[in-house]
C-alpha cells in the first residue's frame, strides 16, 4: 500500500503538467480585458453564437476527414463507449462518461442599446442608476431626516437634499474606489488623499449631514419582513437595469465575487481591526457572463442570526447553495444557458431540477476522468478570477456599519464595473480609451458637476 501511494505521488506532477497543458490550450474571448484570443477551437462550451459554434463544428469535421501525412502512423482507434442501459437513457443519467452536446443557442449576446460616441461615463452609469432612482433616494432621505428630527429633536444645520447634491454624494463615495482611501472624509483633509477640486463642490459638514440621514427606504411597511427591506427596492431596480441593458452569452458562471478589503489597508491595519471588519453579516453571489465579465444578477443572503437558518449554519450545506443557484437562475429557464459553478453549488436534486428547465449546470470532480465540461469549467472560472483581479480593486472602500448600506455600496460598485464593461463595448471607447481608473475618475467628476456632460440620446 505504501509503495502504491508513493507511486501515485510520483505520478502526480506528470498528471498535473498534462492537465495544465490541456487547460492552457483552451481560450475564450477576452476583448473586455483588451487581449483578444481565439475562439477555443472545437470546444462547444466556449462558443457564444450559433455562427461560431457551426464554424467550430465544421473545422472539427475537417480535422476528422483530413488524410494523415504519408509515412505517419494511423491514429489509434478509440473504442466506442458502451451503449447505456435503456432505463438509464430514460432517466437521463448513465454510468458511462459522456460529454453532453450543448443546447442550441441562437441569441446574440452584448449590449442591447447602441450608445453614441459622445456618451459619457455618467451616461453608462445611469443605464443602471437613472435619475428617477436618485430622486427616490432624495425623497426617502428627506423623509427620514424629518421623522428623525421629530423623534430626537430639531437639527438646525439640516437643509433638505437636492438631486444635484445626491449625485455629488454618490460621487464622493465612489471616489474611494479609485483613490483606495479608507475614509471618504480624507477628501477634505490636508493629507495624501485630499482633493481640493472635489472638496470645493460640497463642504465636509454638508456631506456628513447627508451621510447621517441617507436612505433608500426610510421606513418599514407593515407587510415587510425582509431583513434587507431598506435596500431591496434598489437591488430590484438595478436588476431591471442589468436585464434591459445587456444580453449575456450562453456560458455563465455562478460564484462569489472577491469583495475583500484593499490589500494596502489590510497590510497596515491591526489584527483587531481586521477581525472586526471581516465579520460581514451577509454573503453575496453573482451570475456572470463568462465572455465579457458583465455581472448579470446579484443575490444577497442575509445572516439572520446564529440559528439553523443563519448563514454560518448554512454556508457549507447543500440547501444554502441550492437556494443560491435557484435564485440566480430564476430568469434563466428555457434559454439554453450553460451555467458553470464551483464544487459547492452542486447536488443531484439541483441538477435534475435545472435539467427539466433547460439549463445545464456543469461541475468539476476529481473522481472521474476529466471530461470536456470540467476543462471548460476551469477555463471559465479562471476568466472570472481575472475579472476579480482587474475589477475587485475598484470596489468602494467606504465601509459603513449598517448592513444595508454595505450591500448598497457593493451593488453600486458592481454597477460601475458593469458600466465600464458596456463602455468598452461601445463606440465611445474608440473615441477616448479610458482605463478603469480613468473611467472611475471621470464618473466622479461628472457626478460632482465638474465636467461637461453630453447626455446620450
Amino acid at each position: 500500500m505504501a509503495e502504491g501511494g508513493g507511486g501515485a505521488r510520483r505520478r502526480a506532477p506528470a498528471l498535473l503538467e498534462a492537465a495544465r497543458a490541456r487547460y492552457e490550450s483552451l481560450h475564450i474571448s477576452d476583448d473586455v480585458f483588451g487581449e483578444s484570443g481565439p475562439d477555443s477551437g472545437g470546444n462547444p462550451f466556449y462558443s457564444t453564437s450559433a455562427a461560431s459554434r457551426s464554424s467550430s463544428a465544421a473545422s472539427s469535421d475537417d480535422e476528422r476527414e483530413r488524410p494523415a501525412p504519408s509515412g505517419a502512423a494511423p491514429p489509434p482507434r478509440v473504442a466506442d463507449p458502451p451503449e447505456p442501459e435503456e432505463d438509464e437513457v430514460g432517466a437521463g443519467w448513465s454510468a458511462a462518461l459522456r460529454d453532453r452536446p450543448p443546447p442550441r443557442f441562437e441569441d446574440t449576446g452584448g449590449p442591447t442599446r447602441k450608445m453614441p460616441p459622445s456618451a459619457s461615463a455618467v451616461d453608462f452609469f445611469q443605464l443602471f442608476v437613472p435619475d428617477n432612482v436618485l430622486k427616490n433616494m432624495v425623497m426617502q432621505t428627506n423623509m427620514y431626516a424629518r421623522k428623525f428630527q421629530e423623534r430626537f429633536g430639531s437639527d438646525g444645520a439640516w437643509v433638505e437634499v437636492t438631486l444635484a447634491e445626491m449625485k455629488a454624494f454618490l460621487g464622493y463615495v465612489i471616489s474611494t474606489s479609485v483613490s483606495h482611501c479608507e475614509s471618504v472624509l480624507s477628501i477634505w483633509s490636508g493629507g495624501f488623499y485630499s482633493n481640493r477640486s472635489l472638496a470645493l463642490v460640497m463642504s465636509q459638514a454638508r456631506f456628513e449631514k447627508i451621510l447621517k440621514y441617507f436612505h433608500v427606504v426610510a421606513f418599514r411597511s407593515s407587510q415587510t419582513t425582509h431583513g434587507l427591506y431598506k435596500v431591496q427596492p434598489f437591488l430590484d431596480s438595478l436588476q431591471s437595469g442589468f436585464d434591459a441593458a445587456f444580453r449575456p452569452s450562453q456560458t455563465q458562471v455562478l460564484h462569489e465575487p472577491l469583495i475583500d478589503e484593499d490589500p494596502v489597508f489590510i497590510a497596515t491595519c491591526t489584527e483587531r481591526e481586521l477581525r472586526k471588519r471581516k465579520k460581514r453579516k451577509f454573503s453575496l453571489w453573482v451570475r456572470q457572463c463568462s465572455s465579457t465579465g458583465f455581472i448579470i444578477q446579484i443575490y444577497v443572503h442575509l445572516k439572520e442570526g446564529s440559528g439553523p437558518d443563519g448563514l454560518d449554519a448554512l454556508k457549507n450545506k447543500p440547501q444554502l447553495h441550492s437556494m443560491v443557484a435557484r435564485s440566480l437562475c430564476r430568469n434563466a429557464a428555457g434559454k439554453n444557458y450553460i451555467i458553470f459553478t464551483g464544487p459547492s453549488i452542486t447536488s443531484l436534486t439541483l441538477f435534475e431540477e435545472f435539467e427539466k428547465q433547460g439549463v445545464i449546470i456543469k461541475r468539476r470532480s476529481g473522481e472521474i476522468p476529466c471530461p470536456l465540461a470540467v476543462e471548460a469549467f476551469a477555463a471559465h472560472l479562471s476568466y472570472i478570477c481575472r475579472y476579480d483581479d482587474k475589477y475587485s480593486k475598484y470596489f468602494i472602500s467606504h465601509k459603513p456599519n449598517k448592513t444595508w448600506q454595505q450591500v448598497f455600496w457593493f451593488a453600486i460598485s458592481i454597477a460601475v464595473n458593469n458600466a465600464y464593461i458596456l463602455y468598452k463595448m461601445s463606440d465611445a471607447y474608440h473615441v477616448k480609451r479610458y482605463s478603469r481608473a480613468q473611467f472611475g475618475e471621470r464618473l466622479v467628476r461628472e457626478l460632482l458637476g465638474l465636467e461637461d456632460v453630453s447626455s446620450a440620446q
